[in-house]
């Protein structure tokens, strides 16, 4: 009997007199089946971090990517690139807020992977058979990925304050921007979630996410988007990451923020509840 539905097995006899089993399926989980809920999302969440800790090659792998974006951008673009912006030899400040968010898009390359495999590896149909709450599934997967992004993205900022990065942020501006990269760490995840699910391999669950890592360069994470060209202003001025960038660096760099924290908190909390609908339900339709 899973978790989330309670079953009753009834006994009936035929007109020969042979036996018959039925099972009918009764209402949702009931109050008292919560704690085996949490108690399988904990097991699961123990799953999805054993398995970073034993196969650290994808952590490792998303870490790279917004670290090699620092080390260049600072060391060998950052001269030209900050006298075209007017910021001197203080671009890697202008600079670390971006790479911080694309230390997030990237992270979730992994967590779509990860998903994926775990479908197309049959092991998700092994835990149908037993007695655990589906839910409990995606939440490990999720709550693991959002645990390891935040990891890797203090990593970043260390690195980024070694190279250089003075933020001017107090504590509660701090607080604050810690809570809106978390906010957006659950929404790209979701996000990853659902997009690893609809994926067919593990492979295409990399290429199919690319897109996402990659959007930040079409924002204001590297130059600001006034030296844009038009078209590409209009775009960048109007998807979801180059608000959500303006408010991070407002917050720790002190810059205004304007009406961007608002939009940023939207388009965070837009993108969390549509990817989760959509994650459950290709899950759901898939396993």
């Amino acid at each position: 009997m899973s978790a989330t539905t309670a079953a009753a097995t009834t006994t009936t006899t035929d007109p020969m007199g042979r036996n018959s089993m039925s099972t009918s399926v009764s209402a949702p989980m009931s109050p008292a089946a919560r704690p085996q809920a949490l108690r399988d999302s904990s097991t699961m969440l123990r799953r999805k971090l054993k398995h970073a800790l034993r196969y650290p090659g994808l952590t490792l792998g998303s870490l790279m990517v917004p670290v090699i974006f620092l080390l260049l951008f600072v060391y060998v673009l950052g001269g030209t690139l900050a006298d075209g912006i007017g910021h001197g030899s203080d671009y890697i400040d202008y600079l670390a807020p971006g790479i911080i968010l694309m230390t997030v898009t990237s992270a979730s390359m992994s967590t779509a992977v990860a998903v994926c495999t775990d479908l197309t590896e049959g092991i998700v149909a092994r835990f149908r058979t037993m007695a655990i709450s589906r839910a409990s599934i995606l939440v490990g997967h999720v709550v693991g990925s959002v645990i390891q992004t935040m990891v890797t993205v203090a990593i970043v900022i260390g690195l980024a304050v070694a190279m250089g990065f003075r933020p001017t942020a107090d504590v509660a501006h701090w607080l604050a921007a810690i809570g809106l990269i978390g906010l957006l760490t659950v929404a790209v995840t979701w996000l990853a979630v659902a997009l690893g699910t609809l994926s067919k391999s593990p492979e295409g669950a990399s290429n199919i996410v690319m897109p996402l890592a990659l959007l930040p360069f079409l924002g204001s994470a590297f130059v600001p988007t006034g030296s844009m060209t038009p078209w590409l202003r209009w775009f960048a001025q109007n998807q979801p990451f180059t608000p959500i960038i303006e408010t991070i660096r407002g917050l720790l760099l002190g810059t205004p923020i304007g009406h961007d924290g608002f939009t940023a908190v939207a388009w965070c909390v837009g993108i969390s509840v549509a990817a989760y609908v959509w994650a459950v339900k290709l899950f759901n339709r898939r396993a």
